[in-house]
């Protein structure tokens, strides 16, 4: 399973400190059927701890994701800052979702070349050459 963040996420991701691994657990988790939330077209809400803490009222993360393939982290939020994302903002989600699942091996190189996407490292994932 391949991991990805998008620039405007890993930029956000940074603010917060939140680790690879912790991105890495996540995306386990929701493999395993463990989620906050399945908000349809292949897009999903779970929380994620902030450093030091547990995942209740930390962060809340949106990621394109599908089973064995990959998942794309999208959207971030701290669970005090707002309660959740309004409409228009799920339908351009789930709209990047499609498009972000769709990008073939030739497209994530491009995506990745350009800085427009970020592969997430797992701790136990062997690196590809």
């Amino acid at each position: 399973m391949k991991i990805y963040e998008t620039k405007g996420f890993a930029r956000w991701r940074q603010k917060q400190a939140i680790l690879d691994d912790v991105l890495c657990t996540a995306v386990s988790e929701i493999e395993r059927g463990l989620t906050d939330g399945n908000l349809g077209g292949n897009l999903y809400k779970t929380r994620v701890p902030a450093p030091g803490k547990g995942k209740r009222g930390s962060y809340r993360t949106l990621l394109a994701f599908k089973s064995k393939t990959s998942a794309f982290f999208v959207f971030g939020f701290s669970k005090n800052a707002r309660g959740n994302i309004t409409g228009k903002e799920e339908r351009a989600l789930k709209a990047l979702a499609k498009e972000l699942l769709g990008y073939g091996a030739k497209e994530i190189r491009k995506a990745i070349k350009a800085n427009e996407i970020l592969e997430v490292r797992c701790e136990n994932e062997p690196e590809n050459e």
